[in-house]
């Protein structure tokens, strides 16, 4: 004995196992037990390749958009003596990172007697912050951590 739900979602009552199986074989589909520990049990006649079918796609969709909805962190590395258009190229990509929603870091390393010009860093840094103000705002402001300098910029 089962509860019968049949294709347009419409109970028929209790009914034999067998009598259910052959609605379903007249209606071309299968018989599903929707709700096993009830009692009686729960069946409905549907298409469950379909519906597998469905649910696939439901949670591959929701992979995509979860994808594309998480921020990662982006870097971006640097010198000091950075050329004014490789700068420029640099900020052209950070800005599409920005756009699409990740974190993003510029990292400028120092070496040798570079060193002793960590203002001219620290000022190519505030550049950097200065033309990226529109789409960005400061998470953590520059720093100099050893030989190397970061700054942390989040989407606004």
């Amino acid at each position: 004995m089962v509860r019968l739900i049949d294709e347009e979602n419409e109970q028929c009552g209790i009914l034999d196992t067998r009598e259910a199986l052959d609605r379903a074989r007249e209606a071309g589909l299968d018989l599903v037990e929707v709700a096993p520990t009830s009692d009686p049990p729960v069946c409905r006649i549907m298409d469950y390749g379909k519906w597998l079918y469905e649910q696939k796609r439901k949670t591959r969709e929701a992979q995509k958009k979860h994808h594309r909805h998480s921020a990662t962190l982006k870097e971006i590395r640097l010198r000091p003596e950075t050329d004014k258009h490789d700068l420029e190229m640099k900020l052209k990509r950070g800005r599409e990172f920005l756009e699409k929603g990740h974190k993003l870091q510029f990292t400028m390393f120092f070496r040798g007697r570079q060193m002793l010009h960590r203002d001219r860093g620290f000022a190519v840094l505030e550049e950097i912050t200065e033309s990226l103000r529109d789409l960005a705002k400061i998470e953590r402001p520059a720093r100099m951590a050893h030989r190397r300098m970061t700054l942390l910029l989040v989407p606004k």
